[in-house]
């Protein structure tokens, strides 16, 4: 299993507005390709103005093959357009991880 784990810096006082955003535009398209992230959260305490969420693909090429079928969804380019335009998001970091074998993630 390949985790992808965002994690997103929202412009001071803007994370509801982001979130709205993307409940109303991008989560419908996103998950239609990637299916349901392992979590999608917000900071309620700590770096705020921080969301984080994390995505489960069989390996890199299910992720490289998910991805690319949703940047063809115009749905989802759309909201990806409705998203810069509206000056959210200033930074974003994003790394693939793999669970320990310890540790599995069960989906």
């Amino acid at each position: 299993m390949l985790i992808d784990h965002r994690y997103y810096t929202i412009k001071p006082g803007m994370t509801g507005a982001h979130l709205d955003l993307y409940e109303k535009h991008g989560f419908a398209a996103q998950t239609r390709h990637l299916g349901q992230p392992l979590a999608y959260m917000y900071t309620e305490s700590g770096e705020v103005n921080t969301l984080v969420h994390i995505w489960c693909y069989e390996d890199a090429n299910d992720r490289m093959q998910k991805r690319a079928a949703m940047w063809k969804d115009p749905e989802w380019v759309a909201y990806a357009k409705q998203m810069v335009d509206s000056g959210y998001l200033v930074a974003q970091k994003n790394n693939l991880m793999i669970p320990a074998k310890f540790a599995p993630i069960k989906r």
